[in-house]
């Protein structure tokens, strides 16, 4: 399970550092109504970083430990779930 929280949290940075290349790529006029809805799901800490300044790495470091939170849930939920108590094994 540990191994599934860490690709939840490397995709979380991997989603957050793709953000900034697509922000610097396109400098003038970066976020389109769109494409901000789409980065304030993708990315929660962006929400903030629209009315306070925070450095990338601090924003790839939050949108990290969001998805591995998120991942920790699933995980545990998908485990739960996964093995029913009332069935029984053959």
């Amino acid at each position: 399970m540990k191994y599934r929280i860490a690709i939840w949290a490397g995709a979380g940075l991997l989603v957050a550092i793709l953000w900034a290349v697509y922000a610097i790529a396109t400098h003038p006029d970066p976020f389109t109504p769109a494409a901000w809805t789409l980065a304030t799901l993708t990315c929660p800490i962006s929400f903030a970083g629209k009315y306070w300044p925070i450095r990338l790495y601090w924003v790839a470091a939050a949108n990290a430990a969001t998805y591995a939170l998120a991942g920790w849930v699933v995980e545990a939920l998908r485990q739960k779930l996964s093995h029913p108590k009332w069935v029984k094994s053959f």
